[in-house]
């Protein structure tokens, strides 16, 4: 069963934002393991001789590192800073 959001989701909300990247992370790892546990079932089961199959495994596993490494560790989920006139008028005087 799906987490149920308390509140209207808005992207602006940081807590929705980490939600929505965790889910659609969580969303990336399972399309990885049923397509690549597909490939290679078939692999083994045909004895076949692919050298692409290494690549494509090798490959999206280094885009998935690449997106969880963004999701845990780069992405800011902090509320956002709203620019207002006056605020940018005291920045760039002072």
């Amino acid at each position: 069963m799906p987490p149920r959001w308390p509140r209207k989701p808005d992207r602006k909300d940081p807590a929705f934002r980490k939600l929505d990247d965790r889910m659609n992370f969580a969303t990336h790892v399972a399309i990885f393991a049923a397509c690549n546990s597909g490939l290679w079932f078939f692999h083994n089961l045909q004895k076949a001789d692919w050298p692409w199959a290494v690549w494509v495994t090798g490959g999206w596993a280094t885009i998935l590192f690449a997106h969880a490494l963004y999701i845990f560790a780069i992405a800011n989920y902090s509320q956002p800073t709203i620019v207002t006139e006056e605020t940018a008028s005291k920045s760039s005087s002072g």
